[in-house]
């Protein structure tokens, strides 16, 4: 299909600007209609039976093996949960920080990555990435790891600046194990996560998927405690409760998620081209270069992934508040002064034009 043809199938972008996918993704026609079937189906049909856990069962398979193949992972090491953050947990619940060990994180994280690194138990380092080039992110890095790190943490694309961060690199560098959060990546650029010791995945942003589902890449799965264990972490049971867990990382798996949206996710990642990353890498750079011209400071360097952020020419809330009222849909960063701006494979050139024009009404 062209572009044409496939952003129609987005029914918000017939009428709205959407530039949030960072947030969350536009839901395609095929997503919704998916999730429609399979709740006519649960309705009619009721939620029990073999027949039904045997399409559970299948539809939980066909989203790990598709999440796999785009991390560059084989499915036997992707755990299903509920989102990032939930991902985050389960990886630093399981690691066994200690008050004497440290993590090193950086100043342009999520909460959904800060706030369990919070409770680990470890002491939380955090190397000041933000407000400097890009260019100097590893060494930024590297230079807070100690003789007492046992962890690297961080995004693989800020959410923040919307740069690119240099996980492979830290991984190579220090021979650490490395938990990358992968909000802003996964779906918006090339991943390939196999060196990698913890990756998380966003399901409802840059995929377009439903929420709430999210996804887990561990490395070595028998390297990670089981802390918070559902029914899908064990193999077989004894009565008091003692358990064994299945072989691979789906014991790490959250617990259910909802079959409508699990039928929904296929049919998401089942319509996505070939050609999403060169289309979004495009569009960010067109979307970059036209908010420069029409004299706004654009906080993301050229050629990372797709985010753009920038300075409004006023209150950012604000900013985004009246966008909104434009059919513009972005987002403003708390904390920083910031705006951000999603750039999909779905957008066009138009979606562009309305987010400059709209700026400039709001400053009117």
């Amino acid at each position: 299909m062209t572009f044409e043809e496939l952003r129609a199938q987005f029914p918000v972008l017939e009428r709205i600007a959407y530039l949030n996918a960072g947030s969350m993704g536009p839901l395609m026609r095929a997503t919704g209609e998916a999730m429609i079937e399979r709740t006519r189906r649960d309705v009619e049909d009721g939620r029990g039976g073999k027949p039904y856990f045997d399409e559970v069962l299948r539809l939980r398979a066909e989203v790990r093996s598709r999440i796999a193949a785009l991390l560059g992972v084989t499915e036997e090491n992707v755990a299903l949960t509920a989102s990032t953050t939930d991902s985050c947990n389960v990886v630093l619940a399981g690691f066994g920080l200690r008050p004497e060990d440290e993590v090193v994180t950086t100043d342009s994280e999520h909460p959904g990555l800060l706030l369990p690194l919070n409770v680990s138990g470890a002491r939380v380092v955090v190397a000041p990435t933000t407000g400097r080039p890009s260019r100097e992110a590893l060494e930024t890095i590297l230079s807070a790891v100690t003789p007492r790190t046992r962890l690297l943490a961080l995004s693989h694309v800020a959410y923040t600046t919307g740069h690119v961060l240099p996980v492979h690199e830290l991984k190579a560098e220090t021979g650490l194990p490395v938990l990358v959060d992968g909000a802003q990546s996964v779906g918006a650029i090339p991943v390939e996560a196999r060196e990698i010791d913890f990756y998380t995945v966003s399901c409802q942003k840059w995929l377009c998927g439903p929420e709430p589902i999210g996804a887990l890449y561990v490395r070595e799965p028998d390297a990670l405690r089981i802390a918070a264990p559902s029914y899908f972490s064990q193999a077989s049971m004894e009565k008091d409760g003692r358990f064994e867990p299945k072989p691979d990382a789906s014991r790490f798996d959250s617990g259910w998620v909802g079959v409508p949206a699990l039928a929904g996710l296929v049919a998401a990642l089942d319509a996505a081209p070939d050609w999403r990353y060169e289309r979004s890498a495009e569009a960010a750079s067109r979307c970059r270069d036209a908010l420069a011209a029409a004299g706004f400071e654009v906080v993301t360097e050229p050629g990372h992934a797709a985010l753009v952020s920038f300075v409004p020419h006023g209150d950012p809330a604000e900013t985004v508040a009246r966008l909104y009222e434009e059919g513009v849909v972005i987002r403003d960063l708390p904390g920083t002064g910031w705006c951000r701006v999603s750039c999909g494979w779905w957008t066009s050139d138009g979606d562009i034009e309305r987010l400059v024009a709209a700026l400039a009404k709001a400053v009117d």
